[in-house]
């Protein structure tokens, strides 16, 4: 299994943490709790804009429930196909006490189409620990439960199948790669019903800065286009659409 990695993310937020490849700014819990009032819209346009064009995960990967979003800082976890079933609670509980406040849980299934990766156990668990939702490019199961914690699950299907011999985690705090976009550790995730964006860690802060900006302008523009305006007036004064 690849080693883990216990560096690659802030510990618990204190006052004196601040955001994501930053030596000032907002604390990671600031920075993470403004990003969730963000849209993946605005956050897409930004990266767009800086030429970041691959940083939305596979459509496939959607909440469990519409109204759900997160925002929070990756943490990564691979794992394949399995029947092997030696140490592998243990290696769950490893897993589990590594995750920082502020997280997301991301899953690389390496493709797996079998087993849900989380459930409702395992959702308790990582709330008690401050982690912010799960991403999984693979099955959830224990659905109503999770849903009754108030947990934001993004996944691609429900399953009753547990892990259990049928797959386990290879490693944890890595690279990993989902339907073709990279997701190192550290790195901030937007989801809501248009789906989960990666954000990659150095341009976290400015990102932000720049979305919110977005959404503000976003105003005047509806209000352009509700007070009657044409379209091309709306473009010559500076919108879009």
């Amino acid at each position: 299994m690849d080693r883990p990695r216990t560096d690659a993310l802030p510990s618990p937020a204190r006052a004196s943490d601040h955001g994501p490849g930053t030596g000032s700014g907002p604390a990671v819990g600031e920075l993470c709790d403004r990003y969730a009032r963000v849209s993946t819209a605005a956050v897409n346009d930004v990266l767009r804009a800086r030429g970041l064009t691959c940083q939305v995960l596979p459509h496939a990967i959607a909440p469990v429930r519409d109204d759900m979003r997160l925002a929070g800082v990756a943490f990564t976890i691979r794992g394949a196909r399995s029947a092997r079933l030696e140490d592998e609670m243990e290696e769950r509980a490893a897993m589990l006490e590594q995750i920082p406040e502020h997280s997301i849980c991301v899953w690389d299934t390496s493709g797996d189409e079998e087993s849900a990766q989380w459930g409702e156990v395992m959702t308790m668990a990582a709330q008690r620990r401050g982690c912010r939702g799960a991403v999984v490019d693979g099955g959830v199961r224990d659905t109503e439960k999770v849903l009754g914690l108030g947990f934001p699950v993004f996944a691609r299907y429900r399953t009753s199948n547990g892990m259990l011999g049928r797959f386990r985690m290879t490693g944890w705090q890595v690279g990993i790669t989902l339907g073709g976009v990279a997701v190192a550790p550290g790195d901030l995730l937007v989801g809501d019903l248009d789906g989960v964006i990666v954000v990659p860690r150095a341009l976290a802060e400015e990102t932000l800065v720049a979305a919110e900006g977005v959404e503000r302008a976003e105003v005047g523009i509806k209000q352009m286009v509700a007070s009657g305006l044409d379209p091309r007036e709306v473009v010559r004064r500076g919108g879009y659409f």
